[in-house]
């Protein structure tokens, strides 16, 4: 499906806009995407998402719509093309749209904090709330994938573009700490999921390379240390 009117506003290193990447993929929509740079943020970031002034910002029939998790919504109610992204039960649609505020809210700030850990104590503390995370989702991922590939059963759904889209930071966090946080013994099913999900057609290009992603955290970790008062 070809549609000039759909324009992707993000950045390559965002998880999030990732989540939008992937639900125009799995639809089979051609967008422009818009890469933003934040120095300063462009006048179009601005005009579109002046509340929040974030990416991603979808772009269609010059009218924004914000905030990753609504643009998957909205590009599954809009496109009819390609499978459905949401469950169409309304039980399943809930449970998946509350591991995905779970994602949001608590387990990814926490990997996020890992990074910037002040201290090996507090390192670990926040190591084993990750993985104990990991195991929850484990636990979700073996209820609502009903012994198929993906959380949303046989295709990629709401809660795989959900979690899918942090692996790329998760890999990060692994390769930066030197801890294996996604483990073949603990949470098994999750590493086999991780392969399929990233080996996906709508995944494997927009999924960045674990090691341009190092080398991003690592040029934000020293701008922030050096912009931290001594």
């Amino acid at each position: 499906m070809t549609n000039s009117e759909v324009k992707l506003l993000g950045a390559w290193s965002s998880p999030f806009v990732m989540r939008a990447r992937i639900a125009l993929n799995i639809k089979s929509v051609s967008y422009e995407f818009l890469e933003e740079t934040f120095q300063p943020k462009s006048q179009l970031l601005l005009h579109s998402n002046p509340i929040y002034k974030k990416v991603p910002v979808l772009i269609r029939q010059d009218k924004p719509i914000c905030e990753s998790l609504f643009i998957v919504q909205y590009a599954d109610d809009v496109w009819s093309s390609g499978p459905s992204i949401l469950p169409s039960e309304p039980y399943d649609r809930a449970i998946a749209r509350f591991w995905a505020t779970y994602l949001d809210d608590k387990w990814y700030p926490t990997l996020k904090s890992v990074r910037g850990a002040k201290g090996e104590d507090e390192r670990k503390r926040l190591i084993i709330e990750v993985e104990e995370g990991l195991a929850l989702l484990e636990d979700a991922f073996n209820k609502t994938s009903r012994g198929k590939d993906f959380f949303g059963g046989n295709e990629i759904g709401y809660l795989d573009i959900a979690f899918g889209c942090f692996l790329g930071w998760l890999r990060v966090t692994e390769s930066l700490i030197g801890v294996k946080l996604l483990d073949q013994v603990k949470t098994p099913c999750l590493v086999k999921w991780a392969e399929r999900f990233c080996a996906h057609g709508a995944v494997k290009d927009v999924m960045p390379q674990t090691e341009q992603l190092v080398e991003f955290a690592k040029m934000l970790m020293a701008k922030m240390s050096a912009s931290t008062p001594k």
